[in-house]
């Protein structure tokens, strides 16, 4: 059983720590991506029930539907609700880079509470693939929502139009990669679009970072963040 757990946690919980150690300016506290992490972790239980009643009532009558409808559209859409109503309106989301941050928390602990179920159930031999594929693919499918609401949080403008793209999308890529899984049948054949997943994920982080530094040259002071009370702040503005 401590293994299973290690294994299901790792893989999370190390993505994790790479994406947050990507944040130089300004990282996000600990406790607020530990809350979101958990708050990503608990929707696996009403998508379960929501699949589990669909799958019943033959809402979803073909294989490709369902991984597009039941997986992709009802997860993306329950962690992106997550992402937006814990953290984009959260006074700690104040730098362009904060979306990617938050978005592979949330994904990450949806994906690592399903990963250790899958463990639970079908033994230790699918660790490494479970990491490579299932794992890695939530991480950057919350990479590519969190880059784009990040846009929304800081447009002047067309606020709207970003917001619709950070969830439109990250249902788009889960769906086609369910779907190429369900169809190839064996992971190794998803392996193709896994690295077209990393270099569009690793292109926004790139975008993230540049956005970031720019934000943070554009303004000639450091924050400096005082608290006051839960979830407020108070910034000193102390020459950089």
């Amino acid at each position: 059983m401590l293994g299973i757990l290690f294994a299901g946690f790792a893989p999370g919980l190390a993505l994790l720590s790479y994406f947050y150690l990507k944040d130089k300016h300004e990282p996000e506290p600990v406790s607020m991506v530990l809350f979101t992490f958990i708050s990503g972790a608990l929707v696996l239980f009403p998508i379960a029930f929501i699949e589990y009643i669909l799958k019943v009532e033959n809402v979803v009558l073909y294989d490709s539907m369902n991984a597009i409808f039941s997986a992709s559209l009802i997860e993306e859409v329950f962690k992106w609700s997550v992402l937006f109503f814990c953290a984009y309106r959260s006074v700690e989301f104040d730098d362009p880079f904060d979306g990617i941050v938050y978005g592979t928390s949330v994904s990450l602990g949806f994906a690592t509470v399903e990963n250790i179920f899958y463990l639970m159930t079908n033994g230790l031999d699918y660790a490494l693939t479970r990491a490579m594929l299932p794992v890695s693919s939530h991480a950057l499918f919350g990479v590519i929502m969190g880059y784009y609401i990040s846009k929304a949080k800081f447009a002047k403008n067309s606020k709207w139009f970003w917001l619709i793209i950070s969830i439109l999308l990250p249902v788009l890529l889960h769906g086609v990669y369910n779907f190429l899984l369900l169809k190839a049948g064996t992971w190794l054949s998803v392996t193709p679009y896994m690295g077209f997943l990393w270099w569009l994920g690793l292109r926004k982080v790139h975008l993230a970072e540049k956005s970031s530094y720019d934000y943070f040259q554009k303004n000639p002071y450091t924050k400096q963040g005082t608290k006051l009370k839960p979830g407020m702040r108070f910034h000193l503005p102390i020459r950089g």
